[in-house]
């Protein structure tokens, strides 16, 4: 139990750094993030770059701290999005039952029967990269995930003693729900949401990786990964910096998600 305490405060610590970077690169970068000096390409660490510079003579940690932007608004928005949607399914699903059930969780199934990246590389193909539409296409990718979630945590909590209290005092629906469900399952959803922000960056990287995500010249580490792909002989650091930052995020919200998975079951027994 230690060691996972210990994974925990080092999770959290890494994600409250990157989240610094991010606020920091939106008052603060040590160069612009988009303008490169061709006579400076691909120039090794040093003191005025110090993480070197790319194959546009851009300097790297400038836009490494512009790209957390991306990683973090881009991976809210889109887990907030599916969550939304997902609490809407999974408890209309989990409290009513029946035909509800049965038709909603259909529809769950046959979205989780087609690959979510797929869909999520068919829609941006489809409608075009760019912010907005990356974020839709990876917030439908979780929508399936959250909405079996939280019908589990509905299917269990409503059977609950206290539940059938208040049914039988004649409360109300929403109130059940929003006083005697939500609150019980809050844990559980929160350890889900802290998983899928790992899985989200992920995503995203790999869309911009592939050229489906966001438009250059914006920043965006999966696109740096690409970049940098082309040139790991002459500049192993660009893509060093980028591949560790990527993986040091996803490490972060990795560990935390565990942690806060261990204080569940501790408390809760579930």
């Amino acid at each position: 139990m230690h060691v996972r305490k210990t994974s925990y405060k080092i999770g959290r610590i890494i994600i409250l750094f990157f989240l610094a970077v991010m606020v920091l690169s939106f008052f603060y970068t040590p160069y612009p993030p988009n303008d490169g000096v061709s006579a400076e390409r691909l120039q090794g660490p040093s003191a005025a770059h110090l993480l070197g510079t790319d194959n546009f003579g851009r300097d790297i940690l400038s836009r490494i701290m512009t790209g957390s932007q991306t990683a973090f608004l881009m991976s809210f928005a889109s887990v907030g999005l599916a969550l939304m949607f997902g609490l809407i399914i999974g408890s209309i699903s989990g409290y009513y039952g029946g035909v509800w059930d049965d038709m909603l969780m259909r529809v769950v199934d046959a979205m989780m029967s087609f690959p979510g990246i797929l869909f999520a590389i068919m829609l941006v193909t489809v409608f075009g990269p760019g912010r907005r539409n990356t974020i839709i296409a990876l917030a439908f990718m979780g929508v399936p995930y959250f909405s079996r979630v939280v019908r589990g945590g509905f299917l269990q909590i409503k059977k609950m003693d206290y539940v059938k209290a208040a049914i039988a005092r004649g409360a109300g629906t929403l109130h059940i729900i929003r006083h005697h469900i939500l609150p019980n399952i809050s844990q559980q959803i929160i350890v889900s949401v802290t998983l899928s922000l790992s899985t989200v960056i992920l995503s995203e990287a790999g869309l911009s990786y592939l050229g489906l995500g966001i438009v250059p010249p914006d920043p965006s580490w999966g696109r740096m990964l690409k970049e940098a792909q082309s040139f790991y002989q002459d500049a192993p650091w660009y893509i060093l910096s980028t591949g560790i930052t990527i993986s040091l995020l996803v490490f972060g919200f990795t560990l935390v998600a565990d942690g806060l998975r261990d204080l569940r079951v501790k408390y809760t027994g579930r």
